[in-house]
């Protein structure tokens, strides 16, 4: 009986399945072959006193400190007893609000759109302060050698741009003797978002803005790279490298400065308009796993779920994930002692190897946050299922076998023939492999889809399917 193989190529939901493409890749990563494990989300810290919207690793020479923020507080994560402390500023804060961190030199710096930016000296800070001269800023980075604000005065001024004096962030005041200044862009809506780096990138309503040092007597340059395509959501954007990721009007993108690439075009972006809950896009986060390649965007689906959709900038493929986590970050972790490691658990109940990264202090993680606790991606791999389009034509044809391509693993297999695309995509019952990888099946129609369910708790690589597939007779 013949023999084909389904390799297991791009899940690109916007596209009919009959495009031999994937209909479902869920909780897994795109690979240059096949898909590997998506890791669960495991608790890192003890309970904050409040639910937590960030997280944030600050790092100095060898001092790694692990901060979150709060909707009313700020918090540092004690690595002697895992809780979360209250290091907020005398009084706490006013108002309820979303933190942004960034660091500059040995200082963590933190905006709320509510307080003036905070600051932390990693080292020698017990409390979060007030940077006195700075504005309230919704957004802030560092571009070069200036901390860069941007939306300001809690929302009075949302197209405004301010900076600090060169290699300090304490002074925000123009003049001759300071690089400190202010840019008002009058054409492009509210600022959602700035990233920063070798230049700053301002992305508005309706316009991309790159910021470059020219030094004195204007220091900055503001040039337009983009004119009605914006962001709609600042929660939405997150960089790694040069290249900074969003959520535009109508789909995802890319932009590295200069050119704006549509990463979601007719891949993903019908999918997630479709899915996502519009109203709830402020509730959104991202953020990289260079490990893994990818960009990650937390966000809440139409019927109330946290989902994750995950892009490999590397091979440009597109997957998804189930998550209960609040907000997703890259963040490393503070070093523990034996003491509070035994918090964890004991080593037959500890869900993270320890080999892993997780335990040695100042290691960069993929993490996020989970109600008032801090998650890391460590834990066992998550549930997958791998489901092809359309197999077949429009000549009847019967499955009689399945053979999961799993590297160090197998999977159960269910499947759903139909004669016409215009009927429902009903699957059997999941069907495990057998004792020499055989999934017996028998299920006749014009076309066919295949769910794999990848099992072995040490599956690394999810490549396809090997089916044997005959023509059927007809009267």
């Amino acid at each position: 009986m013949p023999t084909q193989r389904i390799t297991f190529t791009e899940w690109t939901p916007d596209q009919p399945g009959i495009a031999e493409n994937l209909s479902i890749a869920k909780n897994v990563v795109p690979a240059a072959v096949g898909y590997i494990p998506f890791p669960s989300a495991v608790d890192y810290s003890g309970s904050a006193s409040e639910d937590l919207n960030n997280v944030f690793a600050g790092r100095f020479s060898a001092t790694t400190t692990l901060f979150a923020g709060g909707a009313t507080k700020l918090f540092k994560f004690d690595s002697a007893d895992l809780s979360m402390d209250n290091v907020s500023k005398a009084g706490d804060y006013s108002g309820v609000f979303k933190w942004q961190f960034i660091q500059f030199g040995n200082t963590v710096i933190a905006a709320n759109n509510v307080n003036k930016l905070q600051y932390w000296t990693l080292g020698s800070s017990t409390l979060f302060g007030d940077i006195t001269q700075a504005p309230i800023a919704k957004y802030v980075t560092t571009v070069r050698d200036f901390v860069v604000a941007a939306n300001l005065d809690a929302g009075t001024n949302p197209n405004k741009v301010q900076w600090s004096d060169i290699n300090d962030e304490t002074d925000w005041t123009s003049g001759a003797t300071s690089q400190s200044d202010f840019q008002i862009i009058a054409d492009g809506g509210n600022i959602n978002g700035i990233t920063g780096g070798e230049f700053g990138l301002i992305l508005l309503d309706r316009a991309i803005i790159r910021m470059t040092y020219i030094g004195s007597p204007f220091f900055f340059q503001f040039d337009t790279i983009s004119k009605s395509l914006g962001c709609v959501e600042g929660n939405s954007v997150t960089k790694y490298g040069n290249v900074t990721y969003f959520l535009g009007d109508d789909g995802f993108y890319s932009c590295d400065g200069t050119n704006i690439v549509p990463i979601g075009n007719e891949k993903v972006d019908r999918w997630f308009q479709a899915n996502s809950n519009p109203s709830k896009l402020d509730t959104m986060s991202a953020t990289v796993d260079p490990i893994r390649k990818i960009v990650v965007w937390n966000f809440l689906d139409n019927f109330g779920q946290r989902q994750l959709l995950i892009y490999n900038w590397q091979v440009q493929k597109w997957s998804y994930a189930d998550t209960d986590t609040n907000y997703v970050a890259y963040a490393a972790t503070a070093g523990l002692t034996l003491e509070a490691l035994d918090a964890y658990g004991t080593i037959d109940s500890l869900t993270t190897s320890l080999d892993d990264a997780l335990w040695a202090g100042g290691k960069l993680l993929f993490a996020g946050v989970r109600a008032d606790k801090v998650v890391t991606f460590t834990g066992a791999n998550s549930t997958a299922n791998i489901s092809t389009g359309d197999i077949g034509s429009e000549s009847t044809s019967i499955i009689t076998l399945a053979r999961p391509v799993i590297d160090n693993g197998s999977a159960n297999v269910a499947v759903a023939s139909r004669s016409l695309l215009n009927q429902g995509v009903d699957y059997s019952s999941y069907v495990a492999a057998d004792s020499e990888n055989r999934v017996s099946l028998r299920s006749g129609g014009k076309y066919h889809r295949l769910s794999v369910v990848p099992t072995g708790s040490q599956w690394s690589n999810a490549i396809g399917v090997d089916i044997e597939i005959t023509g059927q007779g007809t009267r």
